[in-house]
């Protein structure tokens, strides 16, 4: 079983103010991964904490990089609650980075800090505009080998947050690069994503 734990935001609700702790909401999911594209079948029991600050659509996209990412390795990381860690990754047995993954619009310092650290960096998009972000910063980036875009639709991210329960029970299925995912209230989505 894979986990992600609950986190603490320290914030204050104005200037001078007391500080608040917010929690994280905890969502759970059996995760059923059909990915004939690399051929890997598995169910993973997901236990995520949802920042206080994180959109539905942002833990749906969570949950779809793990997807199009499972291995036996990869884990949430603490991503939005620290920029020392990103959303997702994968370390090897000797601790090394694997597999770093990013979600939305990364910082420039923390997409360079990434591609310095691992193997490979993959960002998934989720805006409508996702070259506002990329345009300015694209020229740093251009020939790293190491990088990965991919750019999900905000017409595909609002459809999966529709699919946000506490409990959840989800399948994705990849074919021929298709992408699906499915719930168990009948809920299906077809993920509209491109390489960027």
């Amino acid at each position: 079983m894979r986990e992600d734990t609950a986190s603490t935001w320290r914030g204050s609700a104005d200037v001078g103010g007391p500080i608040v702790g917010l929690k994280a909401t905890i969502y759970k999911a059996e995760l059923e991964v059909v990915d004939m594209d690399r051929n890997y079948y598995a169910t993973h029991r997901l236990t995520v904490a949802c920042h206080p600050s994180e959109t539905g659509e942002r833990l749906m996209i969570r949950l779809l990089a793990f997807a199009l990412n499972a291995n036996e390795r990869l884990v949430f990381g603490k991503g939005i609650s620290d920029s020392e860690e990103p959303d997702l990754w994968v370390k090897d047995l000797t601790g090394e980075i694997q597999v770093w993954i990013e979600l939305g619009h990364p910082d420039e310092k923390v997409l360079a800090r990434a591609v310095g650290r691992a193997s490979r960096v993959i960002v998934y998009t989720y805006s409508a505009h996702p070259e506002r972000w990329w345009d300015p910063i694209k020229q740093r980036f251009d020939g790293e080998r190491k990088l990965s875009l991919f750019h999900v639709s905000a017409s595909s991210a609002k459809e999966l947050k529709a699919m946000a329960r506490p409990t959840m029970n989800l399948q994705c299925s990849v074919q021929d690069g298709e992408i699906w995912i499915r719930d168990d209230n009948g809920g299906a989505v077809r993920v509209e994503m491109v390489p960027g």
